[in-house]
Formats: structure tokens, sequence, C-alpha cells
């Protein structure tokens, strides 16, 4: 009865069958009721009723953890393993894996090797799951020889522990030693050829990811929205979009993360009419909303201009989360709606999200934009409150500020003043300013700045140009040509973006 309850999610109706018959409760109703908890996302309580078990088996510290490492709580798994040690429970390959996958990308993850030498001295078979687990853990330690050693010692490998290694090796930037075992695989399948592909994207090489893409015999929509992705991460829009039309006319089905990916493209592209017509499609696909899909839909929208539709979409996601609050925030900025979009901050603040180093992007551009000074101090100075440690996008927007607001000399001060370098950024900021108050003296420190980087982009020539023709210095003038000659800098010809007609019906 307890079962068919959990089934439908009624955990109520369970719980209070549960607590109702005493008698009945062994080790494994208790079980069951911590797995409903932890499969609903209640873990506190599954912990409350987890601590209350008399009796406590395998399973119910392996529920545990599981739980623990969805919650992405590292520590918490930690201390669980112990205390399940403490009490003389001998740890199996699930337990190990479960450990193993927590600890990863945490300050925990010194912890793998030691999980490797106790699962060796537990005498565990180095199975598929277990090892496949341990060369993750041991590429995210960045440890080529430890990631060898585990695929040596499992005693039969399958397609499984090759891809492990594969997409190991790719993480640690070893893409020929990735490539040489992809040749080897006495057996492949399609999770092989995307781990291929994947991994030369991660490690910017898109063309031939392209090239691995294109051998395929055989790809499934993971396939298919790995290879779209991967053209937004490099800003190759309209690649990714060809990508996409291929794949529909393939007969493969796209689903939320691929619709996700597209809009996205669409958004990079500037293309209102292409998002538009693949919000289309999302409606005639009858995918299920979910947040990813809605807050891809509401960065499309106010990226391609339409901010009045992305508030829409954005007012009827039921539960927001933090990127769809920087969506909404970061529209609101684009379009120089600065008041509206430190209203949404507020309101995002006022629950129990907080706020991450986008947000305060969004936030600081849109007190540039809207020449809110004192407003942009406050909420610089604020991100110290919220736990978010300024960046060089953060002074960035910081100089822009002072520099639309003419206070060059203030501007100036917070990057003398920045714990780290300034970068061309920065340094560009103060330097577009300098233009629009034809500032000389400020102009002059911000290319001296940019060329101490040993950057020589165009626009720092073409600036300083501007700046000494409205003081009538054309002797600078001349000599800022003759040094473009010389260093072989060539200014930029004017471009604009013609879209290309594309049909997603």
């Amino acid at each position: 009865m307890i079962n068919s309850y959990l089934d439908q999610k009624c955990l109520n109706e369970a719980r209070k069958l549960f607590d109702e018959n005493p008698s009945s409760r062994n080790v494994v109703t208790w079980n069951t009721m911590i797995g409903g908890y932890v499969k609903n996302h209640q873990m506190q309580y599954a912990e409350d009723l987890f601590d209350q078990m008399p009796v406590k088996d395998l399973v119910s510290w392996n529920t545990m953890l599981s739980g623990l490492q969805r919650t992405r709580s590292p520590e918490g798994v930690y201390i669980c393993l112990l205390k399940m040690g403490r009490v003389g429970l001998r740890p199996n390959e699930y337990t190990m894996s479960i450990v193993i996958t927590a600890v990863l990308d945490s300050v925990f993850n010194v912890l793998v090797s030691q999980i490797h030498a106790r699962a060796i001295c537990l005498a565990l078979k180095m199975s598929v799951f277990v090892g496949s687990a341990l060369i993750r853990g041991y590429a995210n330690l960045r440890d080529q020889v430890g990631l060898q050693r585990v695929f040596d010692e499992i005693a039969v490998k399958d397609v499984t522990s090759w891809n492990a290694l594969v997409t190991g090796y790719m993480e640690l930037g070893s893409v020929v030693e990735a490539q040489r075992v992809f040749d080897g695989m006495p057996e492949r399948n399609v999770v092989s050829w995307t781990s291929l592909v994947n991994g030369y994207i991660g490690n910017q090489r898109i063309n031939k990811a392209r090239s691995v893409f294109n051998k395929m015999s055989e790809r499934n929509v993971v396939s298919w929205t790995v290879m779209i992705s991967g053209y937004v991460q490099n800003q190759n829009f309209m690649d990714a979009l060809n990508i996409f039309i291929w794949m529909l006319r393939s007969g493969n089905r796209p689903n939320n993360f691929t619709f996700s990916s597209v809009l996205n493209a669409c958004a990079g592209y500037s293309s209102l009419l292409l998002g538009q017509q693949v919000h289309s499609s999302i409606l005639k696909s009858n995918i299920p909303g979910d947040i990813i899909l809605s807050s891809s839909l509401v960065d499309m929208y106010a990226k391609c201009g339409d901010i009045e539709a992305a508030l829409s979409i954005f007012e009827s996601i039921p539960k927001k989360n933090l990127v769809s609050w920087n969506s909404i925030i970061g529209g609101y900025a684009r379009h120089g709606l600065a008041t509206r979009a430190l209203e949404e901050y507020e309101r995002m603040i006022q629950g129990v999200l907080r706020p991450d180093e986008v947000t305060f992007v969004n936030v600081l551009t849109a007190c540039g934009h809207g020449g809110l000074v004192e407003e942009g101090e406050k909420y610089f100075y604020s991100m110290v409150e919220h736990k978010v440690k300024a960046g060089m996008e953060h002074y960035a927007c910081m100089v822009d500020l002072y520099g639309r607001a003419g206070k060059l000399e203030k501007a100036e001060e917070l990057i003398k003043g920045m714990p780290f370098k300034p970068d061309v950024v920065v340094w560009g900021a103060l330097l577009g300013a300098c233009g629009l108050h034809s500032s000389l003296e400020f102009g002059q420190i911000a290319a001296e700045g940019i060329w101490k980087l040993k950057n020589g982009h165009p626009a720092v020539y073409s600036m300083l140009s501007k700046i000494h023709g409205e003081k009538g210095a054309w002797g600078r003038v001349t000599e800022l040509r003759e040094m473009m000659k010389e260093r072989r800098v060539r200014k930029r010809k004017a471009g604009s973006w013609v879209e290309s007609p594309c049909d997603f019906r």
C-alpha cells in the first residue's frame, strides 16, 4: 500500500499509513519511505526518518548517500560515509560510485585516490560501474596516470568503460590520446561518437568536432544537441541553426535541451523572426515547458528586442530560478530600462534566491545605461554582503558607469585600486568614455594601458585620432595614422548582418 501511494507521489498519505501502523514496519518499509522522500527532493524529511530508524542496512545508507549526492552536498556525503564506517557496515560498489560522483568538482575531490585505495582494501571487484566513476574522478583531479591505471584494473571492459576513458582524456585536454583510444575501441556506440564530438568541442576544436559528427552513421537527440550547443558556445550561430534544420529534416525530434540551445543561437544572431519560428516549433511539438526552456525564451526575446514578450513568458513561469531572473534583469538592462531592471532585482532578492556574478553584471550594466551612479556604487559594494566576489566584468561595468557620467577621475582611481591587473575591456571602457567626453588626458592613459597588454586594436587608434581631431591637434592625428601603417594595423570595415531565410515548419 505504501508503495502504491509513493508511486502516485502521495507522500502525505504514505507517511500517515506508515505512522499509523508501527507494528508493520520493517527495514524495507523504512527504506521505502526514505527513498520516497529522496526521489521527491524532500531531504530534510528523509534525514529525520533515517535518524529514527532502529536498524539500518546497506540500502538505507546508500539511499541517504544518493539523496545527499543529488542535493550536491559533498560534505554531507563524506560525513554520512564516515558514520556508515563507524557502525561497521561494509560499503559496496554502488556506495563507492555515489561517493566518487558526489565529490567531483568540489574541495573533497582529493578523496578520490583514498576511495580508490579503500575499494582495493575491501577487495571490491573493479567493475565497470566503479571503474567509470573513478576514471571521472581522476580526470577531475587532472591525474592522467591514475586515470589510465584505473582503466587497466577493470577486469571486464565494455563500451561504457572505453567511453569513460575517451571522455577522461578529453577533459584533460589530451585529444591525441582520446582519439587513439577511440580508434582502438573494440566496439563503439552512439555514446562513443558523441563523447568524442563533445570532447573536441570542449577543447575548442569545433571544426574537428564537426568532421567527426559528419562521419557518424547513427545520431540521437543528444548527438544533435551537443553539436548545436558547440556551435553556440563558439558563437557560430548560423551554423547552429543550419544543424538544427538538418536535424529536423532527418526525422529526429528535438527535446527541451535542443530547443534551448537553438533559442540561444537565435538570441546570439539577434533574429526575432527565427526566434519566433523556433517558439512556434516548440508549441507544435507539445513539449512540456520547463524552467530551462522558459528561461531561454525569456533571454531570446529580450536579446532580440521584444522585451514585452520576454516579460510575458517570465511572468508565466510558476517557479522562477536564478537563470530566469538574470534573463529578465539583463533584458531590461540591455533595453536601457534601468529602473525596471532594478525593480526586478529587488523583487528577486526579497525571495529565497541569492544573486550571483551574472546578476550583478546585469544590475551594474543597467545602472550604467541609466546614468544611476549612486545606485551603481551601492550595488557594487553590496556584492560582499551577498558573498559574490567582484570580477573583471564588474569593474569594467563600474568604469563604464563612471565614464558615461563624466567621472573620469573616479574611473581611473577605481582601475588603480583593482585587486588584479585590468584587461583590455576595462581600459576599453575608459577609452570609450574619453571619446564621449573628448578627454585627451585620460584617453592617452587608457590607450597606453591597452598597448601595454600588447593589444593593437584599431579602435584605440581611431578613438585617439577622434579626440585629437576634436582638439585640433591634426599633427598628432597624422602621427597616429603613420603609426598604424608601421604596425600594420588596419581599420576594420563596417559591416552588417543579413539574415538567411530559415523555415522550421
